[in-house]
């Protein structure tokens, strides 16, 4: 492991992963670690309701909107955000990133376009990483196959999706997911290599 000149771990490097709803990033999380197991995945609170085959404290941190506000009272959170039109709210931990980050270990953040912004903000060494769909009409076919949300809730984050995608220049890394494997390999190059971007 890397020394930062005192014996100490060099800071390891934070990824900050974003990209619309249904682009396949929980696929590529997965992946990615699988791939890395050193990897500190930092886990997210939100107010929306558990998916099918998720778990507490695993997946998410689910918690109601005064268990939140009480997060963000208390300045626990790294960055935080109304998703979707205010149909949640999402905010990432601070405490587990920055011990891990002091520990040495790469962290990986998932978030939104805001929480993107956001990090990068607060982190500026933090490494953005944007997942783009091969295309729109792509997006589109994912989110009907996941057939966890209402039509009207599909459109709404086809609307997002679009915003999303208008940003994508903001980020340090573009990557399309058409490619499963080849994403993963190239978050595993950013992760583990100071000098990749």
């Amino acid at each position: 492991m890397p020394t930062d000149g005192t014996g100490r771990p060099a800071r390891g490097r934070l990824l900050v992963l974003a990209g619309p709803s249904g682009v396949g990033k929980s696929s590529v999380v997965a992946g990615l670690r699988a791939a890395l197991p050193e990897l500190r995945f930092s886990v997210s609170a939100t107010t929306r309701p558990a998916r099918p085959g998720e778990v507490d404290g695993r997946d998410y941190h689910f918690v109601d909107r005064a268990g939140f506000d009480a997060l963000i009272e208390r300045g626990e959170l790294l960055e935080w955000a109304e998703v979707h039109a205010g149909l949640q709210r999402s905010g990432t931990p601070r405490a587990p990133v920055e011990e891990a980050l002091d520990a040495g270990r790469p962290v990986l953040v998932e978030v939104d376009l805001q929480g993107a912004r956001s990090v990068k903000r607060v982190l500026p060494e933090a490494v953005t990483v944007f997942v783009a769909p091969p295309s729109m009409e792509e997006l589109a076919r994912r989110l009907t196959d996941r057939g966890t949300d209402t039509p009207e809730q599909r459109q709404r984050r086809l609307r997002t999706a679009i915003e999303e995608m208008g940003a994508q220049q903001e980020f340090d890394v573009v990557v399309v997911n058409d490619d499963l494997q080849a994403v993963i390999g190239r978050l595993v190059a950013l992760a583990v290599d100071r000098n990749a971007v």
